[in-house]
């Protein structure tokens, strides 16, 4: 018990930075703007889902993926940085728009709405490479092998189960938060964690390619 306890705050020290869903909220906020709340705690709910899916099969079977596909993480680092770098200046360059008020909210189709709850919403905007190598490094470091040991497999569930019911509170509620912040404060706010999301794609991206870099001087040494 004590084992487990001791992993699952190693892996919530780990990744609660990085998903960071508290800072996201804005930017989901902002992404389903013209949702009724419902449907966008329904969403929230999908999103909690698919980053608790995510984050399990990354740690248990991230890096048997990686490589039998023959995957380094540092190239992982480097296409996922690109992908968060892309949508991090797609919506710091997003124009902004004046709530359009109930009348299309009752228009948006829940099918529409659940197509964007993997790409972009869930991966890479909540769940991205830095989330997904932080976790291979953990499931391929805790123990060995990991699906042999109890309590280490006890400590990946709870501790990606209290990740994903995070960001479905902060992804929930981010309308509540709205209402208290304000519509000129939450502009600021969104501005500045696209701005954060840029830089933490280009930081990525760097570790990646320093890493890269690193690994071809001693092939050439």
């Amino acid at each position: 018990m004590v084992e487990t306890a001791k992993n699952v705050l190693l892996i919530l020290s780990a990744l609660f930075p990085i998903v960071n869903p508290l800072g996201g909220s804005p930017v989901f906020l902002a992404l389903t703007r013209d949702y009724p709340t419902s449907a966008r705690r329904a969403l929230a709910r999908q999103v909690a889902v698919n980053s608790f899916i995510l984050l399990i099969a990354s740690f248990m079977v991230g890096t048997h993926i990686l490589n039998f596909f023959g995957i380094s993480i540092p190239v992982v680092q480097v296409g996922g940085g690109l992908v968060v770098v892309s949508n991090g200046w797609a919506m710091l360059k997003q124009k902004e728009e004046p709530d359009r008020g109930r009348d299309v909210q009752k228009k948006v189709d829940l099918q529409d709405i659940f197509r964007n709850a993997f790409y972009p919403l869930t991966l890479p905007l909540t769940v991205g490479p830095g989330s997904i190598s932080v976790a291979i490094t953990l499931g391929a470091n805790l123990t060995h092998p990991l699906r042999t040991n109890l309590p280490a497999i006890l400590a990946t569930l709870i501790g990606s189960g209290v990740v994903a019911a995070t960001i479905y509170v902060c992804y929930g509620f981010a309308d509540r938060m709205a209402a208290v912040i304000g519509e000129s404060g939450m502009g600021i706010v969104l501005r500045l964690f696209s701005f954060l999301l840029l830089c933490i794609g280009v930081q990525i991206m760097w570790n990646g390619a320093s890493a890269l870099v690193r690994s071809l001087a001693l092939i050439v040494h």
